[in-house]
């Protein structure tokens, strides 16, 4: 699950500058390597308007990363002043200051238009600049708490991988950091675009569900619940318009209803109904990112029904309409391709 809330605006011409990434002593690594791996690596595939990416240190070197890896940046903060995004990648610790020379480089470069991203706990440096006050905002799960006491003027959003406000977003967990990465290439490029990066990292272009089904909980074995399941999940993800019963997907899988559900809970965390109504939201998402059918057309085609059911669902999962949705990506051209 994810929080977009638009209202804020998104800001267009951020995609267009570069994307810069802190690093400082005591560097998240893991973190780090996921913004490097979504925007810094070479994508000639992707033609002129791919990202262009930096490296700025908030602090002089040696640079030292979690592991030992060293870190050589190509700059200072000085390099968040063009900057069209910043990403924090986690930070060195909750209870560990966070410099005033970085707070007042952020809150600058907020204020010129860039979009500041915070990866797991990098939300602590955002909030100690001032610019999660008023906002929605998430951290792992671990940090929630301790966040929410040091700043309660942020509004906490439990339970979801990332949150977007427009020009501030927050990931949760480390690995939520691609998910938000992969949400920032979907909002600058599209769909398509954000899909084919997800195919290279083979990873899903957008996890569902959200934090809690990660706090402290058993591992399930998948292998039996999912491979059973996996071709009625293909048939069912081609033809979403169609009227899928939860009778209908037992008969489908060869299954009672009880066994239904226990394998749908296992393979996906989900119930049939609340994996159903997952897959028709992303499926609505992607043809209000690509066309411009009319909104009632996008809920037949996703087997809503109508618009109405659309909307509700839409803002259940997204806390957005998909008018608005809609009205944050840019037109699709009309010659296509």
């Amino acid at each position: 699950m994810v929080r977009i809330v638009p209202k804020n605006g998104f800001a267009r011409g951020a995609a267009a500058r570069p994307v810069v990434v802190l690093a400082y002593d005591g560097l998240c690594t893991f973190e780090f390597g996921c913004a490097v791996e979504v925007f810094g690596l070479p994508r000639p595939e992707m033609g002129p308007d791919w990202y262009r990416f930096a490296v700025a240190a908030i602090e002089p070197g040696p640079l030292r990363a979690t592991g030992g890896v060293q870190v050589l940046a190509d700059g200072g903060l000085d390099l968040l002043a063009g900057a069209g995004t910043v990403i924090v990648p986690g930070w060195r610790g909750v209870d560990a200051p966070v410099p005033e020379p970085l707070c007042a480089a952020l809150r600058a470069a907020h204020a010129e238009g860039a979009r500041i991203v915070s990866l797991c706990s990098g939300a602590f440096v955002l909030a100690a600049a001032g610019l999660l006050d008023g906002h929605d905002a998430t951290t792992h799960w671990r940090y929630a708490e301790e966040l929410v006491r040091r700043h309660p003027g942020l509004r906490f959003v439990p339970d979801v991988l990332y949150v977007d406000a427009g020009r501030v977003l927050t990931a949760a967990g480390s690995a939520a950091g691609l998910d938000l990465c992969l949400h920032l290439v979907r909002r600058d490029h599209g769909t398509e675009i954000a899909n084919r990066i997800a195919r290279r990292l083979v990873l899903p272009a957008h996890r569902q569900g959200g934090q809690a089904q990660y706090v402290e909980g058993p591992v399930p074995s998948l292998r039996a619940a999912g491979s059973r399941l996996a071709p009625l999940l293909d048939r069912v993800r081609g033809a979403l318009d169609e009227d899928w019963t939860v009778a209908r997907l037992a008969a489908e899988a060869a299954l009672s209803r009880r066994a239904l559900h226990r394998r749908f809970q296992a393979a996906t965390g989900l119930s049939p109904g609340a994996w159903l109504v997952a897959e028709r939201v992303e499926r609505a998402r992607a043809l209000l990112e690509a066309s411009r059918l009319p909104i009632p057309e996008v809920a037949a085609a996703c087997g809503f029904g109508s618009a109405a059911t659309l909307r509700h669902h839409f803002r259940a999962r997204l806390d957005t309409s998909p008018a608005a949705y809609r009205g944050t990506f840019p037109a699709p051209s009309a010659g296509g391709g």
